[in-house]
């Protein structure tokens, strides 16, 4: 009897869930006719019908069918936290959490670590867009000495204008040198770049962050117009998951070195998928222990389009050549083996 009631009880609350979770779509789209303008960091995407653009629910925030989550940061609407199961809880999925001075973040939160940056963690790596302007006032008739000054109680800094020249400051004196140029046109000034007098420094790229599946590789270059040090960031595939690569080594081999994608594949990522098809090369794998890692790869570009009719383009790494070893990564951990396997002829290519 007990056994009866619990049956009945889960089916009532399965058709409770589907009710609440099919809407009707049936109805023509009734959207404004601007998009939202969303915060800092807030993707726009498609609402449950696919009809109208809202601003994605973020980490914590209360989703429902029509105002889902943000799933370029793998956030799902978890319809179980809360009693009233027309609305969920933006959840974030399983991934690798962020540290920044110490502080832990989950994959999918946002934060900021200063009023000058906004944040959001995504799968270990950590990515972030300045809130403050960085455009730049050159001298005009009206305001000949323009400097950037710290407003007390603000947290970006704001241009005022001088009508003399303030001694000892370098936008000062930089603005007295352009005054003589106050007729010319914007397109006219031509200021000294810092990359003229740059010595380029890039490391080689790091091993990809995931043995299956998509990951990140990482470097460390100054090879910009500023000539300041950044770190770059390109995803990287080394071999898909549950792929059966066992099955393509020949009869009298060990291992299956770089096997080739028989058949055209785009790529997933944050819900989106590539433009256009690859045949891309994987490492293999061994029967004898060793494991197939990269040995000479390019970067290129590639754009990926999303189910609500947004495009991105992001760096890629494209495998040449692999090489199998004994120096395989434990625990499924490869940055245990980052250090004593390096990767050779890598170059940017534009595909």
């Amino acid at each position: 009897m007990a056994g009866t009631v619990f049956t009945r009880s889960c089916i009532a609350l399965c058709l409770l869930i589907h009710t609440a979770l099919c809407q009707d779509c049936s109805q023509p789209c009734d959207c404004p006719a601007e998009s939202p303008l969303c915060p800092v960091g807030t993707s726009l995407v498609l609402d449950g019908c696919s009809c109208c653009k809202v601003c994605a629910r973020q980490a914590g925030e209360p989703c429902s069918f029509l105002e889902p989550c943000d799933h370029h940061k793998d956030l799902y609407c978890d319809y179980g936290v809360l009693s009233d199961t027309e609305t969920g809880i933006c959840m974030a999925q399983e991934g690798q959490t962020c540290d920044l001075g110490g502080v832990i973040y989950r994959s999918g939160e946002t934060f900021q670590p200063s009023c000058k940056h906004h944040c959001v963690c995504m799968n270990g790596e950590i990515g972030c867009v300045p809130t403050c302007a960085s455009n730049i006032r050159l001298p005009s008739p009206d305001c000949p000495y323009p400097r950037r000054v710290q407003i007390p109680g603000k947290c970006c800094e704001e241009w005022v204008c001088d009508q003399i020249p303030q001694e000892d400051t370098f936008q000062s004196a930089m603005a007295g040198r352009s005054i003589a140029y106050r007729e010319l046109s914007d397109q006219d000034v031509q200021p000294e770049s810092a990359r003229d007098n740059c010595i380029v420094q890039t490391t080689d790229w790091s091993e990809c962050s995931a043995t299956c599946g998509m990951g990140v590789s990482s470097r460390v270059t100054n090879d910009n117009e500023q000539c300041q040090l950044e770190r770059q960031t390109r995803i990287c595939m080394i071999r898909p998951c549950n792929a059966e690569l066992e099955k393509d080594i020949k009869r009298g081999k060990k291992c299956v070195r770089t096997p080739k994608s028989q058949r055209g594949m785009r790529f997933e990522l944050s819900g989106c998928q590539s433009a256009r098809l690859y045949k891309p090369k994987f490492c293999g794998v061994c029967t004898d222990g060793r494991c197939c890692t990269p040995h000479a790869t390019i970067t290129a570009e590639v754009e990926f389009r999303c189910p609500e009719g947004d495009s991105f383009r992001k760096k890629m790494m494209f495998i040449k050549t692999c090489s199998c070893h004994h120096d395989c990564p434990r625990e499924n951990d490869i940055f245990l083996a980052s250090n004593s396997r390096r990767m050779i002829g890598d170059y940017d290519n534009d595909m």
